[in-house]
């Protein structure tokens, strides 16, 4: 089952030139201490958490950040803490947004009517919008658990799910696309975009759609946030020179992209505690000992976390991996990710001798077939 990664882009002000200054007034059933209502959130790469009392199913937050925020509500019924949650929980998507948002249900807050800023009443409206999504997806999650863990581990069972998913895929973005254009002006048009452009977007398809929004929300913090990853997409495209770079690598020696010009280079982004990535080891490894005497290379780009530069080197050692690797151990803020608008892993670009992007996201037997293109078969 494909387990995508997605990059969180956080905000980077500080609280202290923040242009959202948002109240949450909420009522859940009547509940009361030790119950508590968590706020979660993250900026600054970073993840925040507030805490609120409950009484009689009263509750309020009020804060500030520095745009429109996606975050979390979450009831802590017995008052143990977030950390020690465990399950299902009882929870409800919220934006942090000037004004304020009214919460209320008589029983739980996954049931709850969210209103007052038109940031959430758009998003209620967008999220019914794409209920037969998300209800596709549900469904999928629950054949997926209902099959035995033998059936699941075969071939023919990830295919079938991969192709479930794909199609769903092909749904949600045609969704997206209509809410788009009916809704030019709505803050959750861009979440549409996003969503359009799923893991690995493709600029041709999202810079005209983003075009299409209107100038009011093009011209926002957040609309002009994307048209600047827009651009990053622009500056990767396959037939564009990759962005050079440098990174340590396993030995804290520096190494950049340009040093491997004259070969071709497989640009490689993972991670170690990337299930997919790893999954997808073999198939690089037998690629790389195929062709590594034809003028091929490559070098990987860790998105490992700060201080796991050990569990970075264990898992390059395990999957056999013998070839180039660099990190700077920042997690999703990886220089190089950013540079390149990593939003998933695995992801790959390969680059001709030039340094030129000649083709993107070859997996499974496609970057064996490439090579083959390019050197023959072995």
């Amino acid at each position: 089952m494909k387990k995508l990664f997605l990059l969180l882009l956080a905000a980077s002000p500080a609280v202290l030139f923040a242009q959202e200054k948002y109240m949450i007034k909420g009522n859940v059933g009547k509940i009361s201490a030790p119950a508590k209502i968590y706020l979660t959130y993250r900026t600054d790469g970073k993840t925040i958490t507030d805490s609120a009392a409950v009484n009689n199913g009263a509750f309020q937050f009020l804060g500030a950040v520095a745009d429109i925020t996606r975050a979390t509500l979450v009831v802590d019924y017995k008052g143990v803490g977030i950390i020690n949650l465990k399950g299902s929980q009882d929870v409800a998507p919220i934006y942090l947004v000037s004004g304020t948002t009214l919460v209320s249900s008589p029983d739980s807050l996954s049931k709850a009517t969210i209103s007052g800023t038109k940031v959430n009443e758009d998003n209620v409206k967008y999220m019914a919008f794409l209920k037969p999504v998300n209800n596709a997806n549900k469904a999928l999650n629950a054949e997926y658990y209902a099959t035995s863990k033998e059936k699941r581990a075969s071939k023919e069972f990830g295919d079938y799910i991969d192709k479930k998913e794909d199609s769903i895929a092909v749904v949600e973005k045609n969704l997206d696309s209509l809410y788009i254009l009916a809704n030019p002006a709505s803050y959750m048009s861009l979440q549409a975009l996003r969503g359009m452009g799923g893991p690995y977007p493709d600029y041709n398809l999202l810079q005209p759609k983003f075009a299409a929004l209107s100038a009011s929300l093009r011209e926002s913090k957040a609309g002009v946030t994307y048209q600047k990853y827009l651009d990053v997409l622009k500056s990767v495209m396959v037939g564009k020179m990759a962005p050079d770079f440098a990174q340590a690598d396993t030995s804290g020696k520096m190494v950049s992209l340009s040093s491997f010009k004259g070969k071709y280079v497989l640009l490689d982004f993972w991670a170690s505690w990337c299930g997919p990535c790893r999954a997808e080891n073999p198939n690089v490894v037998k690629a790389f000992n195929n062709y590594k005497g034809k003028n091929f290379t490559i070098l990987s780009v860790s998105l490992d976390r700060p201080g796991k530069r050990d569990a970075w080197v264990k898992a390059i050692k395990t999957d056999g991996l013998a070839w180039n690797h660099v990190s700077d151990l920042k997690f999703w803020d990886n220089d190089a990710a950013k540079l390149y608008g990593i939003q998933a892993i695995p992801q790959n670009l390969l680059l001709d001798p030039n340094g030129k992007i000649i083709a993107k996201d070859l997996f499974g037997d496609d970057l064996e077939k490439k090579l083959a293109e390019l050197f023959g078969k072995i």
